[in-house]
């Protein structure tokens, strides 16, 4: 059985982390969802919250390959968790040429580190323009995220941001 893990920050996830992992469980036995803390990153949810929405967003798309999808916070370096669990890949989903730059230096240095590869997935185009940080600064604008992350997520986010619930 080929298991990868799939990190990221996904604070929160949206409808582009969710495609790629997708993807992945179409192509690999075993996807491990790894929620992690960046340090380069102020996050606005604890990883515990993060990792509940990443669940339920697996268990309310009805897709059966998502269904066998696992979730598991990263505790530390991203490498010592693929190693822990016997993965033999990190599935990293790529918008563009600017994630390609910054995703290349840690692909490299985990490959050097463990002898771990990184498969790098096109995103979908429809997704290009989501990032978690962007529909952060919607919402704590007051704008409609409804079509960019799973259900469920912008009343998370609003209730952290102190934002009113939609339609009041």
């Amino acid at each position: 059985m080929t298991t990868v893990v799939c990190p990221g920050s996904f604070d929160p996830i949206t409808l582009g982390h969710l495609d790629v992992v997708r993807r992945a469980a179409s192509m690999f036995d075993d996807v491990v969802v790894g929620v992690a803390k960046n340090p380069g990153k102020s996050g606005l949810l604890d990883l515990e919250t993060r990792a509940g929405l990443v669940r339920a967003a697996l268990e309310s798309s009805g897709e059966p390959g998502l269904a066998r999808v696992r979730v598991a916070v990263v505790p530390g370096l991203l490498v010592d968790f693929c190693r822990e669990i016997g993965a033999v890949g990190v599935v990293k989903g790529l918008r563009g040429g600017g994630d390609f730059d910054a995703e290349q230096p840690m692909a490299l240095m985990n490959r050097h580190l463990s002898g771990v590869e990184t498969i790098f997935l096109p995103g979908d185009q429809r997704y290009a323009h989501v990032a978690s940080s962007l529909v952060k600064d919607i919402v704590r604008h007051g704008g409609p995220v409804d079509d960019l992350v799973p259900a469920g997520v912008p009343e998370v986010l609003r209730a952290a941001l102190g934002q009113p619930a939609a339609g009041s």
